[in-house]
């Protein structure tokens, strides 16, 4: 269960159905990602058939929007990790985000979607800055060391982890079940185009994509619940190079005569 990412350079600590994120998307935008979150639960068919009739966007406007949009967002997961979901109210968001009760209605509408909205916007935003370093990287083992560092909490109480174990906790009708399988897959998405890359350039082993997959994010998934726990085995030692250190093990190509 993937997270943390919130700073933007590329060298720091940085899941359809599989239409929604799939791995020619990589990187998906805010717009993108309330689409498919839309598309996922049926409310918006058709849309694109209508676009035609839309009034030309105001790009200024869109753009304090957006703006105003990641704020709620940002508060929204904030206030999430923090007081958890029983509690949540509309009007504490909007308090940490300083907006008013209305504008938080506004984005988010019914409090039973807001998690999901906010869990698939902070996915999109972490898959941004995601592409944005791995298309600096190198090499297929730099872009295996950035998918760590973003996969992986940053410290105990990262909040977008926590967003995640909350959602997970709550109970979900089948489109919910549906967006939060796409974003699950996301992840298995982007770290099999990396090895895959590797294994063309001759640079990893020719493993079993979709059994190492399952094997990395596993295992992935159990660090990063040690890290948000606050296990004092990872005192004194990096989550992520051992992590790291046991991804590559399995990667290394076999020596040739």
């Amino acid at each position: 269960m993937p997270t943390s990412e919130t700073e933007r350079t590329p060298t720091d600590r940085a899941p359809s159905d599989r239409a929604v994120p799939a791995e020619g998307v990589i990187g998906t935008t805010d717009a993108e990602a309330g689409a498919a979150y839309r598309s996922a639960d049926g409310s918006a068919e058709g849309s694109a058939d209508r676009s035609a009739d839309l009034p030309l966007i105001d790009r200024k406007r869109q753009r304090s929007g957006d703006e105003a949009r990641g704020r709620a967002m940002r508060a929204a997961i904030s206030v999430i990790a923090e007081k958890g979901t029983a509690a949540l109210r509309m009007s504490d968001i909007a308090e940490r985000a300083g907006m008013s009760t209305g504008h938080i209605l506004y984005h988010f509408g019914k409090k039973d979607r807001l998690l999901l909205e906010v869990l698939a916007w902070s996915q999109a935003d972490l898959w941004t800055r995601y592409q944005e370093a791995a298309d600096q990287a190198g090499s297929p083992a730099e872009k295996l060391d950035l998918f760590v560092r973003f996969y992986l909490p940053r410290h105990q109480g990262d909040e977008r982890y926590a967003l995640w174990t909350q959602v997970l906790t709550q109970h979900h009708d089948e489109a919910g079940r549906r967006i939060l399988t796409a974003l699950l897959d996301g992840w298995d998405e982007r770290l099999e185009a990396v090895v895959r890359e590797g294994r063309e350039l001759g640079q990893f082993a020719d493993v079993d994509l979709p059994e190492f997959t399952i094997r990395a994010v596993a295992m992935l998934s159990g660090l990063s619940e040690d890290v948000m726990f606050g296990r004092s085995r990872w005192q004194h030692t990096s989550v992520h190079a051992f992590a790291l250190s046991a991804l590559e093990r399995d990667l290394r190509p076999t020596s040739r005569p």
